[in-house]
């Protein structure tokens, strides 16, 4: 029996997320666009950009340069029937609106004895190695998971920055998603005719037997170069793209730690209080009698983030520094 070949179309993760947007301004007339320069100026990110003339003012709308207010405008809007889409340029301005996300867009519905929904959906770039210094390059979505109330997604490929948005707006309840901003010129394939993304769930995107790595967004392709290099070295790594960071899919993440009995967790985020440390302690909870060794992790360097090119590559995590954790548990410490 032959087999259907899937369509695909070559685009940059940009143009990606941008076609995302414009596929659910196309489906449904509640969605609309608001922040800063999503409009005549086609995005920070140019994400945007041709968006403004397809659909005009009224869904695409330009806002003052003030977070907590076109964030709170947002969520008004979510209750009142719409279904909006928030950009915020860089995710240390969301620290401008965590009033508006974390005392409402998430706690409406609850402290509302279940009245109100905030269907709203907020994007935002997130993660440094672009030479932007402590203001720009901070990944501080492992921040977010720790609040009740929202989901939390990191699409690392073409195809889920496309697709979560539309699955995301279907959601009645506030959902963040997090673009890694150093992923958006990277040239990838996505399907011409897209299936729905699914946002509960991890995907495996390399199978393997000695260990297991975790991981998400932007550090999902050097995970992968790792596990390319340790393969050729006889270590055969699964590697697990979490994708959606609250609620964390623990049955993938335990299966295959059931299966390798070893696991490093890769998260650019700071080690105190991070997502990885999260994911270490579910892990020890849940899994621990299946462990070989101690989990390991590789995360950025506890310092604001440099702006030398050099000095900002030793800070964040790289390659060299997954395959090392790699073979540490395996008890060579030469490497």
């Amino acid at each position: 029996m032959a087999v259907a070949e899937t369509r695909s179309m070559r685009m940059t993760f940009r143009q990606a997320a941008g076609q995302g947007i414009r596929e659910a301004l196309e489906r449904d007339d509640r969605v609309f666009l608001m922040g800063e320069d999503v409009g005549r100026y086609g995005g920070c990110f140019a994400v945007s950009m041709g968006l403004l003339d397809e659909f005009g003012p009224q869904r695409i709308r330009d806002t003052p340069l003030s977070e907590s207010g076109f964030v709170g405008a947002g969520i008004g809007a979510a209750m009142a029937g719409m279904r909006p889409i928030v950009e915020i340029m860089t995710v240390n301005f969301s620290m401008l609106a965590l009033d508006q996300i974390l005392n409402n867009a998430a706690t409406i519905l609850h402290m509302s004895g279940g009245q109100f929904n905030v269907p709203i959906v907020i994007r935002m770039a997130t993660g440094g190695g672009r030479q932007l210094a402590a203001q720009h390059s901070h990944s501080l979505e492992g921040w977010y998971t720790h609040i009740p109330g929202i989901k939390v997604l990191a699409p690392a490929t073409h195809e889920d920055v496309r697709g979560m948005l539309w699955t995301a707006l279907q959601d009645p309840d506030p959902v963040l998603i997090f673009e890694y901003a150093g992923l958006y010129a990277v040239e990838g394939d996505v399907p011409v005719d897209p299936e729905p993304v699914n946002i509960e769930h991890a995907a495996i995107r390399r199978p393997g037997s000695d260990a297991t790595l975790i991981t998400y967004g932007g550090t999902l392709a050097k995970t992968l170069t790792a596990a390319e290099e340790l393969a050729g070295q006889g270590i055969e790594c699964e590697v697990i793209d979490l994708r959606v960071l609250r609620p964390l899919d623990d049955a993938t993440i335990l299966g295959s730690i059931r299966k390798t009995h070893r696991a490093v967790i890769v998260d650019e985020g700071w080690r105190t209080g991070s997502l990885s440390a999260e994911i270490m302690a579910r892990i020890m909870e849940q899994a621990f009698y299946e462990l070989d060794v101690p989990v390991a992790r590789v995360c950025s360097k506890e310092v604001p983030m440099p702006y030398p090119r050099h000095l900002e590559e030793a800070a964040l995590p790289q390659t060299e520094d997954i395959v090392r954790a790699v073979h540490n548990l395996f008890g060579d410490r030469n490497v």
